[in-house]
């Protein structure tokens, strides 16, 4: 059943991040040339800082040119899942709280990322199994 394929069966595991010494321009240049709208930000530990994404950029390096790195403009505040959690327990989720993507992190380190998309390939994996 589906509810028995977890997050970590289906998470993008290698994953572009940034540091917070990233300068933002780097970073911005990242984002246009990789096409993705944000990534994470880790520690030397491998932790998980925080985001940056477009709307950071937009929020706070267009407004404020003294910002120069992705520590000062990323967002802190980050919701995450572990990656023995259902699935379907983050697709409704997404649904709900309209998300896109959840970074995936065991022990405070980040390990992976889950998307909508993710989500739909165990969908249609599980829908030619049966």
């Amino acid at each position: 059943m589906l509810n028995s394929i977890t997050v970590g069966q289906y998470m993008a595991k290698s994953l572009i991040t940034f540091s917070p010494d990233t300068e933002v321009k780097d970073a911005i240049t990242l984002l246009l040339d990789k096409k993705i709208s944000g990534a994470p930000v880790v520690g030397v530990e491998g932790e998980l800082l925080g985001v940056f994404s477009e709307g950071d950029c937009l929020r706070g390096g267009l407004q404020d040119s003294d910002l120069e790195t992705v520590g000062e403009l990323m967002s802190t505040h980050v919701d995450t899942v572990p990656a023995d959690v259902p699935i379907m327990d983050i697709a409704d989720e997404f649904v709900k709280k309209g998300r896109r993507r959840l970074p995936v992190v065991e022990n405070g380190k980040l390990v992976g990322q889950i998307s909508r998309r993710d989500v739909l390939r165990a969908v249609k994996d599980y829908m030619y199994l049966y």
